[in-house]
């Protein structure tokens, strides 16, 4: 919301105040001093947006499928695409209200989950399919075990042999270096960080992924100007910075 109310924003996300309320805007301002993090998030969501508008471009009717979907509102934002959202009852609910599909110019649907205790493969089966599927999980791997993403990356081959899978994945040596005082203020929202390792792109390489895809956040940040490090400094000095969160996009087979 922010990003989209400054002269030059990078997400351009002009839905994002449809969501805000008086609590958002209270959780909000224990963020404020959190300033790298909150440009990395945009960037973030600017790498993907860039990601898939490419993917439209040469496909208008191409599936996305956004599992934990939260307030995303790229089916609004982006040209082309038959967008699933899936995210907790509440969410949708509240996502529904704010922002109704029927204001979507592009091919919608909103699927409710309990992430505990329903089935992905029963809420997904009804769109498997053998053509090609983009796969958005933003903001989602990290706070899950390493058990359980297995899980689901097996879960995604078996409905969607044809798909790519676009995710960010943080090393354990950039979270001890940077993200720490951001996980203590997510940790008291009750959100953990779980899923953080050396090379946390193995786990899916070893679930027969092809990584086709790697950008840096931090790096997007820098280039867009909204984190002020020189570039030449961030490149040769700042490497765990520069390649600790990035953005992945596997290719499944």
């Amino acid at each position: 919301m922010q990003d989209a109310e400054n002269d030059q924003p990078v997400g351009q996300d002009n839905y994002a105040k449809e969501f805000m309320d008086e609590r958002g805007l209270k959780i909000l301002s224990s963020f404020y001093a959190e300033k790298n993090p909150n440009a990395g998030n945009v960037a973030r969501h600017r790498i993907i947006d860039d990601f898939i508008r490419k993917e439209l471009a040469n496909n208008p009717e191409l599936p996305v499928i956004l599992i934990g979907a939260g307030f995303d509102s790229r089916a609004y934002r982006l040209t082309g695409g038959n967008w699933i959202e899936l995210d907790e009852p509440q969410i949708i609910a509240y996502k529904n209200e704010r922002l109704p599909i029927e204001r979507c110019k592009n091919k919608l649907q909103r699927i409710t989950i309990d992430f505990e205790t329903e089935s992905l493969e029963e809420k997904l089966q009804q769109f498997s399919s053998n053509q090609p599927v983009v796969v958005v999980m933003e903001g989602v791997f990290i706070y899950l075990q390493e058990e359980v993403i297995k899980q689901t990356l097996q879960t995604l081959h078996k409905l969607f042999p044809n798909h790519q899978l676009a995710c960010d994945l943080m090393t354990d040596k950039f979270y001890k270096k940077y993200s720490y005082t951001l996980h203590q203020k997510l940790g008291e929202l009750g959100a953990n960080f779980k899923f953080t390792l050396a090379n946390p792109s193995e786990v899916f390489c070893n679930a027969n992924y092809q990584l086709i895809e790697k950008h840096s956040i931090i790096g997007k940040a820098v280039d867009c100007g909204s984190i002020k490090v020189p570039r030449f400094i961030f490149k040769t000095f700042l490497k765990t910075l520069e390649q600790g969160y990035s953005i992945y996009v596997f290719k499944s087979g």
